[in-house]
């Protein structure tokens, strides 16, 4: 895969990303490529580069570099997916597990990425509607999760899950989170769901809270049409939010339908890129054997 015209996207509230973008820019000019900005790097450096909106730069490059931690690929990912065009994320955090080239080896990962040496992937994401009365009042793409929650504290929800068309179960509870297996090692994880490997083609439903201890984590096929009705809400507000970026207030009757996207996103990682080193180092996992060595 050649690289001839690169974008870049920014998140502009992360810390120095004047310095780091100018560094992107001043490393990629000393290849044999054309470079678009994003909107998102407006009132940045070099203005005579070209400036798009996210449309038109996905439609005219060969890969998008990110600035910024996992919320900023997630939001290029939703944004990008139906323009196949691959996502490289640079991450100006800490450790990410989507953005994963560190800014003080961004230099030497582009230079293998830019030979051809790297690893690729690709990851589904989720396309959500809210249907009510009859009429689609919400849709949105979640690359991470599609959540249904209370939006005010201490109060439950009622729902009712079925999984194409079959009914499965009646709940209470502060909500529930379907998640990808990109999106298993989120808000899901911390609400006790599985981790799902990213090739898997699989999802998993993660109830929030649930008011009976029989309540367990559910992992279905990713190819399975997940519908929540909202049955009651009594003094509670209930949410939809999707990759905890985009949301929706719902009302008692209102039903969310969930389904893998027919597009995906493509992930570039360095040639040397470990799953389970990365969860090793974000989960803190064998933390002890390290101190020992």
């Amino acid at each position: 895969m050649s690289f001839n015209t690169v974008g870049i996207i920014v998140n502009p509230r992360a810390q120095d990303i004047s310095d780091k973008l100018s560094a992107v820019i001043a490393y990629l000019h000393t290849k044999t490529c054309t470079i678009l900005l994003d909107e998102s790097t407006q009132g940045y450096p070099d203005n005579d580069l070209e400036t798009l909106d996210r449309d038109d730069l996905g439609e005219q490059c060969d890969l998008v570099i990110t600035l910024g931690g996992d919320g900023t690929i997630l939001n290029a990912a939703r944004s990008l997916a139906n323009k196949d065009v691959p996502l490289l994320g640079i991450n100006l955090g800490r450790l990410g597990f989507l953005a994963d080239v560190l800014p003080s080896e961004f230099e030497q990962v582009l230079d293998d990425v830019f030979a051809g040496n790297y690893q690729q992937e690709q990851r589904f994401l989720f396309s959500a509607e809210v249907r009510r009365d009859d009429a689609v009042i919400f849709s949105a793409e979640a690359l991470n999760d599609v959540v249904v929650h209370v939006r005010n504290v201490a109060r439950m929800i009622e729902f009712e899950t079925r999984i194409d068309g079959v009914f499965v179960n009646h709940q209470r509870a502060d909500g529930l989170i379907v998640a990808t297996p990109t999106g298993s090692t989120a808000y899901a994880l911390s609400s006790g769901g599985p981790i799902l490997h990213t090739d898997l083609e699989a999802i998993s439903l993660v109830p929030i809270c649930p008011h009976t201890l029989s309540s367990r984590p559910l992992v279905v096929s990713a190819n399975s049409v997940v519908e929540i009705l909202v049955c009651k809400v009594q003094r509670a507000i209930a949410q939809i939010t999707c990759d905890g970026q985009q949301s929706l207030d719902l009302c008692e009757g209102d039903t969310i339908h969930i389904r893998k996207k027919s597009h995906v996103v493509t992930l570039l990682h360095p040639s040397n890129h470990d799953y389970y080193q990365i969860l090793r180092a974000k989960l803190r996992w064998s933390e002890h054997l390290e101190a020992e060595k």
